[in-house]
């Protein structure tokens, strides 16, 4: 394939060790195009080539259409920045953020940290983003797509977290006309104390607060269900753990979780990674994840039954790495790393080999 054999080795050489660099160019690209609909709509052409859409794989999930069950997980686009050259690539949604509502930099660089020989990542960002004022304004804005967009939403490093309940909700008061769901981060291992959230009675707060907003503003607005609600769990939590998040969502009405977001572990990479990255601070994603992925998710649907849709997310590079989360519980997946590694094709690739 082009990307793997030309394209890549040229984008992974390009800034050296600085791989958040090269993001930030390859973004930049993709916001340009996204400015511009004849641009998008050239993308979206030259990427369906040869994938004719498969009508079979849309589904209806948590009250809205999905046209096909592939999606690009937060992380990538945290300022909502190139949402319509995304959506051109064949992604059958988007997952914009962690969203915070204070604008905040984020960790110090470097921070993000390839390790190609186990197709992953290290990323210890931080929640870096432009606040939640910013992205709503972006996205008011921004040209609509035809695909769902949700919105993660985390907490701001600078509010305590006996406030958290407050710094979320003013971001989802924000937020709030531009997702079609949103996301509620309390997992990611970058911010200090973020994961405590995800314990019963602060991940009932929260949720009670949130779930509470959405439904006033449904009623506002005369819809006659409020905006879907998930919450996204960490893979290094163990089952009587994962039990109580579901317990808790479904007490709340939550509509559904994603599983999973990166993990503290190491035990996922083979001996031959090197020390020095081995080392490194921060969650790992990519190929390392996906056993794990697929037991939370497997876990959770064991738990939820049908109650709770799961979005997979964890290790997906290939149609059969999304069959095998599908065939454990999950309703639909979205992956990061693999579009790191495979391209901008995976996900019309994924797409055509599960139909």
């Amino acid at each position: 394939m082009l990307y793997r054999r030309a394209l890549r080795p040229l984008l992974f050489n390009a800034a050296g060790r600085d791989a958040e660099a090269i993001h930030e160019r390859v973004l930049a690209g993709l916001a340009a195009i996204s400015r511009h609909a004849g641009l998008t709509r050239a993308l979206e052409i030259a990427s369906s080539f040869g994938h004719a859409d498969d009508a079979a794989l849309a589904r209806e999930v948590f009250g809205l259409r999905f046209p096909n069950p592939v999606g690009l997980a937060a992380g990538f686009d945290k300022n909502a920045l190139a949402v319509p050259a995304l959506a051109a690539l064949g992604f059958g949604f988007i997952e914009i953020g962690t969203v915070t509502y204070h604008a905040q930099p984020g960790n110090p660089r470097p921070r993000l940290f390839r390790l190609p020989a186990e197709a992953a990542l290290i990323n210890r960002m931080g929640f870096n983003n432009a606040g939640a004022a910013v992205v709503a304004a972006r996205l008011a804005t921004q040209r609509p797509v035809r695909v769902p967009v949700g919105v993660s939403l985390g907490k701001s490093k600078i509010t305590p977290l006996e406030d958290a309940v407050s710094d979320y909700l003013g971001a989802l008061e924000l937020l709030y006309p531009h997702g079609d769901y949103f996301a509620v981060n309390v997992s990611s291992p970058n911010t200090p104390g973020l994961r405590a959230l995800q314990e019963r009675d602060r991940l009932d707060a929260l949720l009670a607060a949130l779930m509470g907003r959405l439904s006033e503003r449904a009623t506002a607005e005369g819809r006659p269900a409020a905006k879907p609600l998930l919450v996204k769990v960490a893979p290094d939590l163990d089952d009587a753990a994962l039990d109580d998040v579901v317990d808790v969502c479904l007490t709340r009405g939550v509509s559904g979780l994603i599983a999973v977001n990166t993990t503290i572990a190491r035990d996922g990479l083979s001996a031959a990674t090197p020390v020095t990255l081995r080392d490194e601070l921060g969650g790992l994603s990519g190929r390392p994840l996906r056993e794990r992925a697929l037991a939370v998710v497997r876990r959770l649907h064991q738990r939820a039954g049908d109650r709770l849709p799961i979005i997979g997310c964890g290790g997906i590079a290939t149609a059969d790495d999304a069959r095998r989360l599908l065939d454990a519980g999950a309703a639909l997946v979205q992956l990061y790393s693999g579009f790191i590694y495979e391209g901008p094709g995976i996900a019309r690739r994924i797409v055509k080999g599960l139909g």
